[in-house]
């Protein structure tokens, strides 16, 4: 699987410089600057430290199963074109050679519920899917049990409902807020029904 961050640093050469600092204990397999520039630290066949505790799936060791991208922004600004484009080509490599199936790009908010948030409700989603590099549901789906459903996508099984709700909004709705509501449920049912996580962890 593809999980996506941000740096949450002011330069995308501090993160590149961080991420390569043993003492940080950090890594990531690419680290995206704002104007495109890419940077490969760690090979996608190895593991790297860019997930820490978290799930998908039936995936409980994220590291192990995953290649991570740190994309340049701070988490208050909208991602750049320039950007977009190359983390688009990256990724569409990355696919095709690991066989890696658009539901299985993530975000390290939904890997780390209720201890991560990037890359945040500024990136588009919605883009990736458009370019099959990522999933978007459509709110056709009759609502379910948006807990229930929540989990046969992929959220975590044991998380509080609150935290997964936030995840789930930061992805698929940032503009929302206040209780649980028919859409949110709509979508999930959506998201569960075509695209649930299966047992493999690739």
């Amino acid at each position: 699987m593809v999980v996506l961050h941000y740096t949450a640093m002011d330069s995308a050469e501090g993160a590149r410089d961080w991420l390569c600092n043993p003492q940080a204990e950090v890594s990531a397999h690419y680290v995206l600057a704002e104007d495109g520039r890419l940077w490969q630290l760690v090979r996608e066949a190895d593991r790297a430290w860019h997930a820490g505790a978290g799930s998908w799936g039936a995936c409980a060791d994220v590291n192990s199963a995953s290649v991570g991208i740190e994309i340049a922004n701070t988490g208050y600004h909208p991602f750049p074109e320039p950007q977009i484009s190359v983390l688009e080509q990256l990724l569409a490599g990355i696919l095709q050679r690991w066989s890696i199936r658009p539901e299985r790009v993530v975000g390290h908010s939904d890997t780390a519920l209720g201890r991560k948030i990037d890359p945040g409700g500024r990136f588009d989603w919605r883009r990736l899917a458009r370019r099959g590099l990522a999933v978007w549901p459509e709110g056709r789906a009759e609502p379910g049990d948006f807990y229930r459903d929540a989990v046969r996508f992929g959220y975590a099984p044991d998380a509080a409902e609150d935290d997964v709700l936030r995840a789930f909004r930061m992805r698929f709705r940032p503009w929302a807020d206040g209780p649980l509501t028919d859409e949110d449920a709509s979508l999930m049912a959506e998201l569960a029904a075509k695209w649930p996580a299966p047992a493999a962890t690739a």
